[in-house]
Protein backbone atom coordinates (compact mmCIF):
# COMPACT_ATOMS: atom_id res chain seq x y z
CA UNK A 1 0.00 0.00 0.00
CA UNK A 2 3.14 2.28 0.71
CA UNK A 3 5.23 1.03 -1.66
CA UNK A 4 8.22 2.32 -2.63
CA UNK A 5 8.33 4.56 0.48
CA UNK A 6 9.79 2.10 3.09
CA UNK A 7 12.90 -0.09 2.43
CA UNK A 8 12.38 -3.33 3.02
CA UNK A 9 14.44 -3.20 5.90
CA UNK A 10 12.45 -0.61 8.00
CA UNK A 11 9.42 -2.39 7.07
CA UNK A 12 10.84 -5.29 8.61
CA UNK A 13 11.87 -3.70 11.92
CA UNK A 14 8.72 -2.11 12.83
CA UNK A 15 7.07 -5.28 12.35
CA UNK A 16 9.92 -6.98 14.52
CA UNK A 17 9.48 -4.16 17.39
CA UNK A 18 5.18 -4.92 17.48
CA UNK A 19 6.28 -8.70 17.45
CA UNK A 20 8.29 -8.42 20.30
CA UNK A 21 6.28 -5.76 22.31
CA UNK A 22 2.66 -6.32 21.60
CA UNK A 23 2.38 -9.72 23.68
CA UNK A 24 3.93 -8.34 26.47
CA UNK A 25 1.04 -5.26 26.76
CA UNK A 26 -1.61 -7.75 25.16
CA UNK A 27 -0.22 -9.78 28.21
CA UNK A 28 -0.58 -6.98 30.87
CA UNK A 29 -4.08 -5.43 29.90
CA UNK A 30 -5.29 -9.24 30.02
CA UNK A 31 -2.93 -9.84 33.73
CA UNK A 32 -4.43 -6.76 34.65
CA UNK A 33 -8.44 -6.95 33.78
CA UNK A 34 -8.34 -10.65 35.09
CA UNK A 35 -7.32 -9.53 38.61
CA UNK A 36 -9.50 -7.20 38.55
CA UNK A 37 -12.70 -9.38 37.34
CA UNK A 38 -11.39 -12.23 39.50
CA UNK A 39 -11.27 -9.79 43.25
CA UNK A 40 -15.03 -8.30 41.88
CA UNK A 41 -16.60 -11.20 40.81
CA UNK A 42 -15.82 -13.25 43.99
CA UNK A 43 -15.87 -12.69 47.68
CA UNK A 44 -11.97 -12.83 47.49
CA UNK A 45 -11.92 -8.62 47.25
CA UNK A 46 -14.78 -7.96 49.50
CA UNK A 47 -12.46 -9.79 52.01
CA UNK A 48 -9.55 -7.68 51.08
CA UNK A 49 -11.60 -4.70 51.44
CA UNK A 50 -13.24 -5.53 54.97
CA UNK A 51 -9.23 -6.79 56.04
CA UNK A 52 -7.85 -3.03 55.10
CA UNK A 53 -10.58 -1.12 56.20
CA UNK A 54 -10.49 -3.61 60.12
CA UNK A 55 -6.42 -2.02 59.80
CA UNK A 56 -7.45 1.60 59.63
CA UNK A 57 -10.23 1.34 62.48
CA UNK A 58 -12.94 -0.88 60.91
CA UNK A 59 -15.02 2.55 59.91
CA UNK A 60 -17.07 2.56 56.46
CA UNK A 61 -14.64 5.47 55.10
CA UNK A 62 -11.46 3.20 56.63
CA UNK A 63 -13.26 0.52 54.15
CA UNK A 64 -14.04 2.19 51.15
CA UNK A 65 -10.50 4.50 51.22
CA UNK A 66 -8.36 1.96 51.93
CA UNK A 67 -10.13 -0.30 49.42
CA UNK A 68 -9.25 2.32 46.98
CA UNK A 69 -6.11 2.57 47.70
CA UNK A 70 -5.87 -1.40 47.97
CA UNK A 71 -7.37 -1.57 44.62
CA UNK A 72 -5.09 0.79 42.83
CA UNK A 73 -1.76 -0.56 44.65
CA UNK A 74 -2.58 -4.18 43.36
CA UNK A 75 -3.26 -3.04 39.65
CA UNK A 76 -0.34 -1.30 39.75
CA UNK A 77 1.78 -4.17 40.73
CA UNK A 78 0.20 -6.81 38.57
CA UNK A 79 1.22 -4.52 35.49
CA UNK A 80 4.04 -2.83 36.22
CA UNK A 81 6.61 -6.16 35.36
CA UNK A 82 4.56 -6.11 32.10
CA UNK A 83 5.40 -2.35 31.41
CA UNK A 84 8.88 -3.01 32.48
CA UNK A 85 9.60 -5.64 29.81
CA UNK A 86 7.82 -3.50 27.16
CA UNK A 87 10.28 -0.79 28.20
CA UNK A 88 13.22 -2.94 27.64
CA UNK A 89 12.29 -4.17 24.54
CA UNK A 90 11.38 -0.50 22.95
CA UNK A 91 14.80 0.64 24.70
CA UNK A 92 16.66 -2.41 22.65
CA UNK A 93 14.83 -0.48 19.15
CA UNK A 94 16.27 2.94 20.76
CA UNK A 95 13.07 4.48 21.55
CA UNK A 96 13.85 4.62 25.31
CA UNK A 97 16.73 7.57 26.70
CA UNK A 98 15.43 7.72 29.98
CA UNK A 99 17.17 5.69 32.95
CA UNK A 100 15.41 3.07 35.08
CA UNK A 101 15.77 5.54 38.21
CA UNK A 102 13.77 8.76 35.92
CA UNK A 103 11.24 5.79 35.03
CA UNK A 104 10.60 4.44 38.62
CA UNK A 105 9.87 7.98 39.66
CA UNK A 106 7.53 8.71 36.69
CA UNK A 107 5.49 5.70 37.85
CA UNK A 108 5.58 6.59 41.25
CA UNK A 109 4.31 10.02 40.38
CA UNK A 110 1.92 8.27 38.33
CA UNK A 111 0.86 6.07 41.04
CA UNK A 112 0.40 9.09 43.68
CA UNK A 113 -1.51 11.22 40.91
CA UNK A 114 -3.78 8.68 40.19
CA UNK A 115 -4.09 8.45 44.45
CA UNK A 116 -5.03 11.79 44.88
CA UNK A 117 -8.15 11.70 41.35
CA UNK A 118 -9.51 8.36 42.70
CA UNK A 119 -9.70 8.81 46.51
CA UNK A 120 -12.11 11.44 46.56
CA UNK A 121 -14.03 10.65 43.52
CA UNK A 122 -14.85 6.81 44.75
CA UNK A 123 -14.99 8.83 48.38
CA UNK A 124 -17.71 11.03 47.21
CA UNK A 125 -19.52 7.82 45.03
CA UNK A 126 -19.68 6.25 48.13
CA UNK A 127 -21.48 8.75 49.79
CA UNK A 128 -24.08 8.84 47.13
CA UNK A 129 -24.79 5.23 47.85
CA UNK A 130 -24.98 5.68 51.40
CA UNK A 131 -27.52 8.36 50.70
CA UNK A 132 -29.51 5.83 48.35
CA UNK A 133 -28.49 2.44 47.63
CA UNK A 134 -30.81 2.30 44.45
CA UNK A 135 -30.79 5.89 43.58
CA UNK A 136 -26.98 6.89 43.86
CA UNK A 137 -26.38 6.83 40.14
CA UNK A 138 -28.63 9.73 39.21
CA UNK A 139 -26.51 12.70 41.04
CA UNK A 140 -23.03 10.35 40.05
CA UNK A 141 -24.10 10.47 36.43
CA UNK A 142 -24.27 14.28 36.23
CA UNK A 143 -21.27 15.01 38.58
CA UNK A 144 -19.15 12.29 36.30
CA UNK A 145 -20.16 14.16 33.74
CA UNK A 146 -18.81 17.58 35.27
CA UNK A 147 -15.88 15.67 36.38
CA UNK A 148 -14.55 14.65 32.82
CA UNK A 149 -15.25 18.41 30.92
CA UNK A 150 -12.80 20.06 34.48
CA UNK A 151 -10.50 16.94 33.92
CA UNK A 152 -9.88 18.01 30.15
CA UNK A 153 -9.57 21.90 30.64
CA UNK A 154 -6.71 21.28 34.09
CA UNK A 155 -5.11 18.54 32.40
CA UNK A 156 -2.66 20.56 30.56
CA UNK A 157 -2.67 22.82 33.30
CA UNK A 158 -1.86 20.55 36.06
CA UNK A 159 -0.92 17.18 34.60
CA UNK A 160 1.39 17.51 32.02
CA UNK A 161 3.83 19.10 33.42
CA UNK A 162 4.35 17.07 36.01
CA UNK A 163 5.79 14.72 33.48
CA UNK A 164 7.40 17.40 31.04
CA UNK A 165 9.00 20.69 30.69
CA UNK A 166 7.06 23.10 28.45
CA UNK A 167 8.82 26.34 27.06
CA UNK A 168 7.93 28.53 24.36
CA UNK A 169 8.56 27.72 21.03
CA UNK A 170 11.49 30.04 20.70
CA UNK A 171 10.78 33.25 17.67
CA UNK A 172 12.09 32.43 14.18
CA UNK A 173 11.40 31.79 11.16
CA UNK A 174 9.51 28.74 12.01
CA UNK A 175 7.28 29.81 14.91
CA UNK A 176 6.51 32.75 12.71
CA UNK A 177 5.49 30.15 9.82
CA UNK A 178 3.69 28.51 12.06
CA UNK A 179 1.83 31.23 13.42
CA UNK A 180 1.10 31.94 9.55
CA UNK A 181 -0.48 29.36 9.09
CA UNK A 182 -2.83 29.16 11.89
CA UNK A 183 -3.91 32.51 11.31
CA UNK A 184 -4.56 31.35 7.66
CA UNK A 185 -6.46 28.53 9.06
CA UNK A 186 -8.76 31.09 10.93
CA UNK A 187 -7.32 29.12 14.29
CA UNK A 188 -6.55 31.09 17.41
CA UNK A 189 -3.87 29.92 18.97
CA UNK A 190 -2.91 31.09 22.21
CA UNK A 191 0.41 29.16 22.57
CA UNK A 192 2.76 26.54 20.96
CA UNK A 193 5.15 24.79 23.21
CA UNK A 194 7.87 22.94 22.92
CA UNK A 195 8.14 19.33 25.29
CA UNK A 196 11.02 18.05 26.34
CA UNK A 197 10.11 14.55 25.07
CA UNK A 198 14.21 13.78 24.46
CA UNK A 199 14.57 13.12 28.18
CA UNK A 200 12.32 9.65 27.88
CA UNK A 201 12.32 8.99 24.58
CA UNK A 202 13.50 9.29 20.42
CA UNK A 203 10.04 9.01 19.31
CA UNK A 204 8.57 11.97 17.25
CA UNK A 205 5.26 13.64 17.85
CA UNK A 206 2.87 16.47 18.40
CA UNK A 207 -0.82 17.26 19.79
CA UNK A 208 -3.05 19.60 20.84
CA UNK A 209 -5.11 19.62 24.16
CA UNK A 210 -6.95 21.71 26.34
CA UNK A 211 -10.04 23.91 25.98
CA UNK A 212 -10.15 27.83 25.53
CA UNK A 213 -7.57 29.64 27.50
CA UNK A 214 -5.93 26.07 28.07
CA UNK A 215 -5.72 25.07 24.26
CA UNK A 216 -2.02 24.56 23.18
CA UNK A 217 -0.13 23.16 20.41
CA UNK A 218 2.66 20.99 22.00
CA UNK A 219 5.61 19.68 19.47
CA UNK A 220 8.31 17.29 20.84
CA UNK A 221 12.07 18.48 20.89
CA UNK A 222 12.52 15.74 19.08
CA UNK A 223 10.62 16.34 16.44
CA UNK A 224 12.17 19.93 15.97
CA UNK A 225 15.40 18.46 16.07
CA UNK A 226 15.02 15.79 13.72
CA UNK A 227 12.66 17.36 10.71
CA UNK A 228 12.72 19.78 7.92
CA UNK A 229 10.89 22.84 9.16
CA UNK A 230 8.15 21.73 5.90
CA UNK A 231 7.60 18.52 7.80
CA UNK A 232 7.08 20.39 11.10
CA UNK A 233 4.29 22.38 9.58
CA UNK A 234 2.57 19.57 8.26
CA UNK A 235 2.86 17.92 11.61
CA UNK A 236 1.02 21.30 12.77
CA UNK A 237 -1.23 21.63 10.25
CA UNK A 238 -2.71 18.23 11.26
CA UNK A 239 -2.68 19.33 15.06
CA UNK A 240 -4.97 22.24 13.35
CA UNK A 241 -7.20 20.53 11.80
CA UNK A 242 -7.97 18.93 15.37
CA UNK A 243 -9.02 22.28 16.63
CA UNK A 244 -10.45 23.69 13.48
CA UNK A 245 -13.23 20.59 13.52
CA UNK A 246 -12.76 21.12 17.66
CA UNK A 247 -11.78 17.68 18.06
CA UNK A 248 -11.02 18.42 21.72
CA UNK A 249 -14.33 20.06 22.42
CA UNK A 250 -15.82 17.19 20.48
CA UNK A 251 -13.96 14.32 22.45
CA UNK A 252 -14.88 16.08 25.98
CA UNK A 253 -18.14 15.97 25.29
CA UNK A 254 -18.40 12.81 24.09
CA UNK A 255 -16.20 11.47 27.14
CA UNK A 256 -18.30 13.47 29.60
CA UNK A 257 -21.65 11.55 28.05
CA UNK A 258 -19.76 8.13 28.07
CA UNK A 259 -18.79 8.94 31.58
CA UNK A 260 -22.53 9.38 32.49
CA UNK A 261 -23.54 6.42 30.83
CA UNK A 262 -20.84 4.22 32.37
CA UNK A 263 -22.09 5.18 35.83
CA UNK A 264 -25.58 4.71 35.09
CA UNK A 265 -24.84 1.01 33.50
CA UNK A 266 -22.95 0.27 36.82
CA UNK A 267 -26.01 1.55 38.93
CA UNK A 268 -27.78 -1.11 37.19
CA UNK A 269 -25.52 -3.44 37.84
CA UNK A 270 -24.50 -2.89 41.46
CA UNK A 271 -28.31 -3.29 41.45
CA UNK A 272 -28.15 -7.11 40.45
CA UNK A 273 -28.95 -9.11 43.51
CA UNK A 274 -27.17 -12.32 42.35
CA UNK A 275 -24.03 -10.34 41.14
CA UNK A 276 -23.99 -8.48 44.42
CA UNK A 277 -23.95 -12.26 46.35
CA UNK A 278 -21.44 -13.99 44.38
CA UNK A 279 -19.05 -10.33 44.83
CA UNK A 280 -19.85 -10.79 48.88
CA UNK A 281 -21.64 -7.75 49.12
CA UNK A 282 -25.15 -6.68 50.43
CA UNK A 283 -25.50 -3.65 48.48
CA UNK A 284 -24.09 -0.68 46.55
CA UNK A 285 -23.81 0.83 49.95
CA UNK A 286 -21.68 -2.05 50.87
CA UNK A 287 -17.97 -0.81 50.88
CA UNK A 288 -17.32 -4.43 49.84
CA UNK A 289 -19.09 -4.14 46.77
CA UNK A 290 -15.81 -1.70 45.26
CA UNK A 291 -14.19 -4.82 43.74
CA UNK A 292 -17.55 -5.36 42.25
CA UNK A 293 -17.83 -1.85 40.81
CA UNK A 294 -13.69 -2.08 39.75
CA UNK A 295 -14.32 -5.40 37.64
CA UNK A 296 -17.69 -3.93 36.01
CA UNK A 297 -16.02 -0.55 35.17
CA UNK A 298 -12.60 -1.85 33.41
CA UNK A 299 -14.57 -4.58 31.95
CA UNK A 300 -16.89 -1.85 30.40
CA UNK A 301 -13.76 -0.03 29.51
CA UNK A 302 -12.22 -2.67 27.60
CA UNK A 303 -15.51 -3.71 25.42
CA UNK A 304 -15.53 0.41 24.68
CA UNK A 305 -12.50 -0.03 23.24
CA UNK A 306 -12.47 -0.95 20.11
CA UNK A 307 -15.44 1.63 19.59
CA UNK A 308 -13.45 4.69 21.06
CA UNK A 309 -10.60 3.31 18.48
CA UNK A 310 -12.55 3.57 15.26
CA UNK A 311 -13.78 6.85 15.85
CA UNK A 312 -10.54 8.12 16.92
CA UNK A 313 -8.80 6.49 13.81
CA UNK A 314 -12.05 8.53 11.32
CA UNK A 315 -10.79 11.82 13.68
CA UNK A 316 -7.17 11.41 12.92
CA UNK A 317 -7.94 10.68 9.11
CA UNK A 318 -10.36 13.69 8.80
CA UNK A 319 -7.47 15.99 10.37
CA UNK A 320 -4.89 14.42 7.89
CA UNK A 321 -7.01 15.48 5.08
CA UNK A 322 -6.75 18.82 6.81
CA UNK A 323 -3.76 19.38 6.74
CA UNK A 324 -3.46 18.56 2.99
CA UNK A 325 -5.95 21.27 2.22
CA UNK A 326 -4.34 23.78 4.28
CA UNK A 327 -0.85 22.80 2.55
CA UNK A 328 -1.42 21.57 -0.93
CA UNK A 329 1.86 19.43 -0.22
CA UNK A 330 0.89 15.58 -0.45
CA UNK A 331 4.64 14.56 -1.28
CA UNK A 332 6.22 16.80 1.45
CA UNK A 333 3.45 14.72 3.54
CA UNK A 334 4.11 11.54 2.66
CA UNK A 335 7.92 12.38 3.73
CA UNK A 336 7.02 13.57 6.78
CA UNK A 337 4.65 10.57 7.66
CA UNK A 338 7.78 8.11 6.25
CA UNK A 339 9.87 10.11 8.96
CA UNK A 340 7.54 9.61 11.70
CA UNK A 341 6.92 5.72 11.04
CA UNK A 342 10.71 5.37 10.40
CA UNK A 343 11.65 7.39 13.91
CA UNK A 344 8.73 5.53 15.87
CA UNK A 345 9.70 2.03 14.36
CA UNK A 346 6.04 1.98 13.32
CA UNK A 347 4.82 -1.39 12.01
CA UNK A 348 3.59 0.73 8.68
CA UNK A 349 0.86 -1.89 7.90
CA UNK A 350 0.00 -3.76 11.07
CA UNK A 351 -2.64 -6.68 10.54
CA UNK A 352 -6.33 -5.81 10.57
CA UNK A 353 -7.29 -7.34 13.87
CA UNK A 354 -4.71 -5.71 15.63
CA UNK A 355 -5.58 -2.24 14.02
CA UNK A 356 -9.38 -2.87 14.52
CA UNK A 357 -9.18 -3.80 18.17
CA UNK A 358 -6.33 -1.14 19.25
CA UNK A 359 -5.24 1.56 16.30
CA UNK A 360 -5.82 5.03 17.42
CA UNK A 361 -4.42 6.62 14.13
CA UNK A 362 -4.48 4.90 10.46
CA UNK A 363 -1.64 2.78 9.74
CA UNK A 364 1.32 5.17 8.28
CA UNK A 365 0.83 3.03 4.73
CA UNK A 366 -3.31 4.33 4.70
CA UNK A 367 -2.32 7.75 5.73
CA UNK A 368 0.14 8.06 2.93
CA UNK A 369 -2.43 6.25 0.02
CA UNK A 370 -4.86 8.91 1.54
CA UNK A 371 -2.04 11.57 0.44
CA UNK A 372 -1.11 10.12 -2.92
CA UNK A 373 -5.31 10.06 -3.42
CA UNK A 374 -5.96 13.41 -1.88
CA UNK A 375 -7.46 15.73 -4.70
CA UNK A 376 -7.32 19.76 -4.12
CA UNK A 377 -10.84 21.32 -3.77
CA UNK A 378 -12.56 17.37 -3.28
CA UNK A 379 -14.55 16.47 -0.29
CA UNK A 380 -13.19 13.86 2.52
CA UNK A 381 -14.74 10.62 1.98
Amino acid sequence: MAGGVFTAEEVARGRALRRAQVPWVLAGRLAGLGVTAGLGFSGAGAWLVAGVGELFGGSRVAQVLGGVALLVLLGEAVRLPFTARVRVVRRGYGLVTQGWGGWAVDVLRGLLLGLLVVLPVVGGLYALTAWSPQRWWLPAAGAAAVLAVAFSFLFPLLVEPLFNRFTPMPDGPLRSALLHLAERDGVPVRQVLVADASRRTTALNAYVSGLGATRRIVAYDTLLATAEPREVELVVAHELGHVKHRDVLTGTALGAVGAAAVVCLLGLLLSWGPLLSAAGAADAADPRSLPLLAACAALLGAVSGPLQCAVSRRIEARADRHALDLTGDPDRFVAMQRRLAVANVADVDPPRALQLLFGTHPSAARRIAAARAWRPGEAAG
